[in-house]
């Protein structure tokens, strides 16, 4: 894509294919290592420390409402935009000892952490929020996803230029990196001019040249119509600056702004994901179908199918494709992928337990793509068996898989496998779909894609799902 309107820009066509093996494809294809952090910072165990005690209130809202909103308890309700009805919120305060606007603040830190997961009217917990007490990378993923969603969870004043908003949004990770590279406080001064001139170049980028005749400039007015480009970045900055620092990157304050232990890290792995490590091959195959797939996931496809048929020869195949598919019910995206690539191996003998999972929303597209395959359609083709919406669903699916698991620059690759032709249309259906994972697999697109007018689109869709609004 190299347009920098959103309204225009268009989606390379490429030849279908398997969506279902793309969580895999993303994990196979890492294998440069991951860059070593600047000196001093903290060891991974000390980094998920500081990230559990700063997202402690959020992962205490998110545990309260898989206890009390799981389906059939009494009041077990948000609103159909994904925030806590005043009756829910007003519980959780009493039960918790918070106010209601506590609760709502902590409970949007979780959704975009991915600690809770929002569907319709019943909410459940996210899968690093299972991990939360044993898994150190997941903590971390955690803290990433809202540093990256900064912006979502502190909005910019209502009275500011929203065009110059999305220029300040777009230009912050220039000035983090300043941040990172000084390794200590920096004036706030010093961070307006380094702002002010990666907007002027964000403009400058752009090429925005007016069309057609324009009038003639008015002089001597004591009162200049403002535009986007008369916006003052000051309010901006302290608004940018007090965000992340309320997220926990960074601290803001005495007209200096330092980056905090997490904040210096993330800056430094942006967007650097990290991958379970790889099991040896007697380890896979006893331990459960879950780990099994974890440890097979960096494995070549042919090795991988390896493993899954000598996993599958050490137990009985009923008990295997039963522990498969409750596997790819589970909340890792990556895994659901994974499993059904198993249950290829299986073949016949999976047959009636993948059409009984057909009605399941999160695991429908998958039990469909199997069955086509299963029945002899071409791998390439049997993506024609899924509904557009299907689709789009398993494409949020795989985002999220890669968003965890993967990188960056795959993540900006994965919208060449929609099935939309263009930018607006893959996200105004995207936002149809009600994928739990929507708001963090925009705002970790947003935060990868190169194009700033494609990245603002994307992010301006991510705070309307958020929000709720349209």
């Amino acid at each position: 894509m190299t347009s920098r309107n959103p309204r225009d820009s268009r989606l390379r066509l490429v030849r279908p294919r398997n969506l279902a093996a793309a969580p895999r494809a993303a994990v196979t294809q890492r294998r440069r290592p991951a860059p070593r952090p600047p000196e001093g910072t903290p060891p991974p165990t000390e980094l998920a420390r500081m990230a559990r005690a700063g997202l402690a209130d959020a992962a205490r809202v998110a545990r309260w409402a898989d206890a009390a909103l799981r389906p059939g308890r009494e009041g077990a309700s948000s609103d159909d935009k994904g925030t806590l009805s005043a009756a829910t919120a007003e519980r959780a305060a009493a039960e918790l000892g918070l106010t209601p606007d506590q609760v709502r603040h902590d409970w949007d830190t979780a959704r975009l952490a991915g600690l809770v997961e929002v569907h319709g009217d019943t909410a459940r917990p996210g899968w690093r929020l299972r991990a939360w007490n044993r898994d150190d990378s997941a903590v971390l993923r955690g803290w990433v996803a809202l540093f990256d969603a900064w912006s979502l969870a502190h909005p910019e004043p209502a009275d500011r230029e929203p065009a110059t908003v999305a220029e300040v949004v777009s230009a912050m990770p220039q000035v983090l990196s300043f941040l990172q590279l000084s390794a200590g406080p920096v004036p706030v001064e010093q961070l307006l001019d380094l702002l002010q001139q990666r907007v002027t170049e964000l403009r400058t980028e752009r090429c925005e040249i007016p069309f057609g005749p324009q009038p003639e400039p008015v002089a001597d007015t004591d009162e200049p119509e403002t535009s986007p480009d008369d916006t003052p970045l000051a309010p901006l900055l302290d608004w940018a600056l007090g965000a992340l620092a309320s997220v926990g990157a960074l601290t803001y304050g005495d007209g200096q702004a330092t980056l905090t232990p997490l904040g210096s890290w993330a800056v430094w792995v942006k967007l650097e994901q990290i991958c379970v490590a790889a099991q040896s091959p007697a380890g896979n195959i006893e331990v459960s179908a879950e780990d099994m797939l974890r440890g097979c996931a960096q494995l070549r496809p042919n090795a991988a199918r390896a493993e899954y048929r000598a996993w599958l020869a050490a137990r009985p195949v009923g008990s295997a494709v039963t522990e498969l598919i409750d596997a790819a019910r589970g909340e890792d995206a990556l895994l659901r992928g994974l499993a059904f690539e198993a249950l290829r191996v299986v073949g016949a003998p999976a047959e009636p337990d993948v059409h009984a999972v057909v009605d399941e929303t999160p695991l429908r597209p998958y039990a469909l793509l199997w069955l086509a395959e299963h029945d002899g359609a071409d791998p390439e083709e049997a993506h024609e068996v899924l509904t557009r919406d299907e689709a789009t669903w398993l494409w949020v699916d795989t985002a999220a898989a890669i968003a965890d698991h993967g990188e960056a620059p795959l993540l900006v690759r994965h919208l060449e496998s929609a099935v939309q032709a263009t930018v607006p249309a893959l996200l105004q259906e995207v936002r149809a779909v009600g994928h739990p994972r929507t708001v963090q697999v925009l705002v970790a697109l947003a935060a990868a894609h190169p194009d700033p007018a494609l990245a603002k689109a994307v992010r301006r869709a991510a705070f309307q799902v958020h929000t709720g609004g349209s």
